[in-house]
């Protein structure tokens, strides 16, 4: 890859360490001749990033996900550094990020293309998530009766307490905690899951890239919560179909050279066990 000439930083000063480790890593960039700006604000604001050749984001996975729009309508690789918990997307360690960051500077790094869901809640509310899309009543402790249709094709109708609408990036987080299955991210897919469906023969689906996904409020009392990656919510009732399908937009993010999915995967979810070849 190219060498970095212009960096942005962002970081949530909330986590500990994080403001520290972020002066350290803006000090090893302009020692390198990197011109650099931060900010502690996310999610940023649209064109901050213009010209940057990456952006790096301090803090945890949620953090990251307030950057994940504009870097994706930017074009804008993120380097993810994790000061919060479980951090899928925030790989880098705090360890790993200072003992790696001149490398990451000259351009010694894999760039990967993470899929996003473009969601549309009316004629003008359009919005996309990299992990996933959340629908649900607006009242939390009310079931909902949802009808979806692929391509023109009635799936099913739920009554459950909502849908989760995940990429592959995203089904470590809502999905899985749901019940949902692990997809490896290379796959552009989309997983449906139901949360709480009042019947036990209700899994989770996997539509296929190009599905063009329908949703309709069938209780007519209920005004829908929709939600993009936990952060931006949109409502809507019953008049107009909530529309999901994969973006054309892609989140370049950027990872070690020797990154391996599954070894974070084990390390994350702390897998055990294996086979052991018996002497």
């Amino acid at each position: 890859m190219k060498p970095l000439r212009s960096l942005a930083f962002v970081l949530n000063a909330e986590k500990p360490g994080a403001s520290e480790l972020a002066r350290e890593l803006i000090a090893l960039a302009k020692t390198a001749g990197v011109t650099c700006k931060q900010t502690a604000r996310f999610p940023i604001a649209r064109g901050w990033l213009t010209g940057c050749d990456a952006c790096c984001v301090i803090g945890g996975d949620g953090t990251l996900l307030g950057v994940a729009r504009e870097a994706a309508r930017a074009g804008v690789p993120l380097i993810g550094v994790n000061r919060g918990s479980l951090g899928f997307l925030t790989t880098f360690s705090a360890d790993e990020a200072r003992a790696q960051f001149r490398a990451l500077l000259r351009g010694e790094f894999q760039l990967v293309q993470r899929t996003l869901l473009a969601c549309s809640t009316g004629p003008r509310d359009h919005d996309v998530a990299l992990n996933d899309v959340l629908i649900k009543n607006q009242v939390n402790s009310r079931l909902v009766r949802l009808e979806v249709f692929a391509d023109g094709q009635l799936v099913t109708e739920y009554t459950c307490d909502g849908l989760i609408f995940s990429t592959p990036t995203g089904s470590t987080a809502y999905n899985l905690s749901a019940g949902g299955p692990l997809i490896h991210p290379d796959a552009a897919v989309i997983a449906m899951t139901p949360i709480c469906p009042h019947t036990l023969s209700n899994r989770s689906i996997i539509f296929r890239q190009e599905v063009r996904l329908h949703v309709y409020n069938r209780s007519p009392e209920s005004t829908l919560l929709v939600a993009m990656d936990g952060q931006r919510d949109h409502v809507t009732g019953t008049a107009t179909p909530i529309e999901i399908s994969i973006s054309p937009l892609k989140l370049p993010l950027v990872q070690r050279v020797d990154h391996a999915h599954f070894a974070v995967v084990r390390a994350k979810l702390h897998w055990s066990g294996g086979f052991v070849e018996k002497k």
